[in-house]
């Protein structure tokens, strides 16, 4: 099994049951969290297995996962649930947090640029769409309600949240700042479509089914949440919905399976993969995964990989077991935090002094850090997050270190609220993947 091969397709071992509306993170250890029905279980890429993990609270499907700060995941609502609860990867446990304000299923959750998360949309039990949303707050574990949306929408995994911390949900904008929504007067594709932030920093939408059942969309659009714009991009080689669409390191966007209609009557195991190349504007083939499926999970890994698991396939639409690879031509590393010397302590500066952060030099609530690391795109306009202390930092600047060819800096100011002590953690996120952990002493 393991040596079955699809072009750049490689089976890798099965997930211990079948899962369809399951969800898919990548943990700060580089192993994925896999969690769908009674149970969930862990990914390993260094071994390509599964192995279960402690069970939810819940049986959940058409639920959200959200990787918060801290490194915990936030389980939230799926199978029209109010109920939601963290996963804690250090222990390997699920417990549960405070209920959302309405059961939802098919949901969106995004975690904004403070570390709370956007809550929106999905199906209430009597299977109407929802137009309210809710907040979720890591530090007091409750939700809480922000403004409603001009519509109801379901059938949406995530928002997409752009630099300027505003989030695209469907046709509309969210602004925490005022914890309102906004019309862009957009006609919008139904549901099942994908939305995904670019290296430009604009929103590239794809897919989806519109009102019309027998019908789905191939073409493709660009939002640009500076301009409030839409603007068309190419249609793909087919319509479809209910696929993944995952940004890669180099900045190709992976779109994988889904359902269509236009290879002859309704296909529930549409094995055909696209890459979007946004620099060039323009759509290529790439071939087919092994086994052709829709609402499968796409995870892009630690070392630039994509775990391809689960989803509804051929045939009688049965729920999947199985995985694969997409290994990419090449393979970008990860972001590293780095070290003053071989084994040092963290190559992080006051910002007001180029002095390094110290037992005798901590760091203070509010004041701006220098973070050296590498691995950050160049010209790309997608921001890194940055926890310190389990709470997001403001990031002021990103970019290339001056002077140092291949190194980067983030400029990034120390979040109140943060525990003191000698050992406080900094994590880095970078397009979906983590950095190494580093420790800094904050007073």
């Amino acid at each position: 099994m393991l040596a079955q091969t699809s072009g750049p397709f490689t089976a890798t071992g099965n997930m211990t049951t079948p899962r369809a509306f399951h969800t898919a993170t990548l943990l700060g250890n580089g192993k994925v969290l896999i969690v769908g029905g009674q149970s969930a279980e862990l990914f390993d890429p260094s071994t390509g297995t599964f192995h279960a993990t402690w069970n939810p609270t819940a049986t959940r499907t058409g639920h959200t996962a959200t990787l918060l700060a801290d490194g915990r995941v936030l389980i939230a609502g799926g199978g029209a649930l109010a109920s939601a609860e963290l996963y804690d990867p250090a222990i390997g446990t699920f417990t549960a947090t405070g209920s959302m304000m309405t059961p939802r299923d098919l949901d969106m959750a995004t975690l904004l640029l403070d570390g709370r998360v956007l809550i929106a949309g999905g199906f209430y039990r009597d299977g109407n769409t929802l137009d309210t949303a809710e907040i979720y707050d890591p530090s007091t574990g409750a939700f809480t309600a922000t403004g409603s949306m001009h519509n109801a929408w379901g059938d949406i995994a995530s928002g997409t949240l752009f630099p300027d911390g505003t989030v695209l949900i469907g046709t509309e904008i969210y602004h925490p700042s005022t914890g309102t929504f906004a019309e862009t007067g957009h006609p919008n594709h139904d549901y099942g479509y994908t939305a995904t932030l670019i290296m430009d920093g604009t929103a590239f939408i794809a897919g989806g089914g519109d009102s019309d059942a027998e019908n789905c969309i191939s073409q493709t659009e660009r939002y640009n949440s500076a301009s409030v714009a839409f603007t068309p991009a190419p249609k793909m080689t087919l319509c479809r919905f209910s696929h993944t669409a995952t940004l890669l390191p180099n900045g190709i966007v992976l779109l994988a399976g889904g359902a269509s209609y236009d290879v002859g009557p309704y296909q529930a195991n549409l094995a055909s993969v696209e890459i979007y190349d946004f620099s060039a504007n323009t759509f290529g083939w790439i071939g087919n995964m092994i086994e052709g499926r829709q609402h499968h999970t796409a995870t892009l890994l630690a070392d630039g990989r994509v775990l391809i698991a689960g989803g509804a396939g051929a045939p009688g639409y049965s729920t999947l077991a199985s995985a694969e690879i997409y290994t990419p031509p090449s393979l970008m590393l990860p972001p590293v935090l780095l070290s003053v010397s071989n084994g040092g302590a963290p190559a992080i500066q006051h910002a007001a002094s180029y002095q390094v952060v110290s037992p005798d030099n901590p760091a203070v609530a509010y004041e701006v850090l220098i973070m050296y690391c590498t691995g950050l795109v160049n010209g790309s306009m997608i921001p890194p997050q940055v926890a310190i202390g389990g709470r997001m930092a403001e990031v002021l600047w990103f970019g290339n270190t001056p002077g140092y060819a291949g190194q980067n800096q983030i400029n990034v100011r120390v979040p109140p609220g943060v525990a003191p002590g000698p050992s406080v953690t900094v994590r880095l996120n970078y397009i979906g993947r983590p950095s190494n952990e580093v420790t800094i002493d904050v007073c």
